[in-house]
């Protein structure tokens, strides 16, 4: 099954919201060994969610390349 474009940004999105409710709730709890590693995973996952939800609304450069190398007029 592949995923479209808007699934794999509705995906991102909810991943980022609970990442971050996830540290917010865990830096509550810092004392405890097992809510701190849990806070840490969930801050590193965050990041993640963040590179790849802004990694989805980039635009593909490689085709907008092609379209205009293809545009243009060779001058010989």
């Amino acid at each position: 099954m592949k995923f479209d474009l808007e699934l794999q940004r509705e995906a991102a999105k909810i991943g980022m919201t609970a990442t971050l409710g996830a540290t917010v709730v865990t830096s509550m709890f810092m004392k405890n060994s097992i809510a701190k590693k849990t806070h840490v995973v969930a801050g590193v996952a965050f990041c993640g969610f963040a590179l790849w939800h802004h990694m989805l609304y980039q635009p593909k450069k490689n085709n907008q390349i092609k379209k205009t190398k293809e545009e243009k007029p060779q001058l010989n």
